[in-house]
This record gives structure tokens, C-alpha cells and sequence, in this order.
């Protein structure tokens, strides 16, 4: 196995923890922004305010994108297994 091969494997890691991430931190970041937003135009201070709708919209994506998710560390793995006996070799 040489160094080319690490770093191939561990920038495909990275690629796929990041696609994996994106939905959820994309929408806790669009919710929070617009809770914010809210707050600070009706003046409401209310820390808790933003934790519900946050997990509900943090849910429905991972109900919405949990299958292409899946799908995807299913592929990345078998791939990962399949290139055993080259990396071994």
C-alpha cells in the first residue's frame, strides 16, 4: 500500500463524511438563521425557542435524505472492501 493510496482513502473518507453531514448541518444552520431572525424582530429572547423547531426540521431531513445517506455508506463501503486485496497487494 503505498502513501498515494492512504491519501486517496482518506480524502474519499473526508468527501463522504462531508456529503453525509451537509443536509443536516445546512438545515440546523437555515432554521437557526431564520429563528434568529425571528427573535430579533419580535424582540422574544427565549433560548429554548429555537431547539423545537430545530429537531423537527432536523428529523424530517433525515426521514427525507436517510435513504440517500444509507445508500451512499453502502456504496463507499463496498467499494472500500473491494479494494482490499489491491491495497493488501
Amino acid at each position: 500500500m503505498t502513501d498515494t493510496m492512504v491519501v486517496e482513502i482518506a480524502l474519499q473518507a473526508m468527501t463522504i463524511a462531508a456529503k453525509m453531514s451537509a443536509p443536516v448541518l445546512l438545515t440546523a444552520l437555515a432554521v437557526g438563521f431564520a429563528i434568529s431572525l425571528f427573535q430579533s424582530v419580535t424582540q422574544i429572547q427565549e433560548a429554548t425557542l429555537s431547539f423545537v423547531p430545530k429537531a423537527i426540521a432536523i428529523g424530517a431531513v433525515l426521514l427525507l435524505a436517510g435513504n440517500w445517506m444509507l445508500r451512499e455508506m453502502m456504496t463507499y463501503t463496498t467499494q472500500l472492501f473491494e479494494k482490499i486485496p489491491s491495497l493488501l497487494g
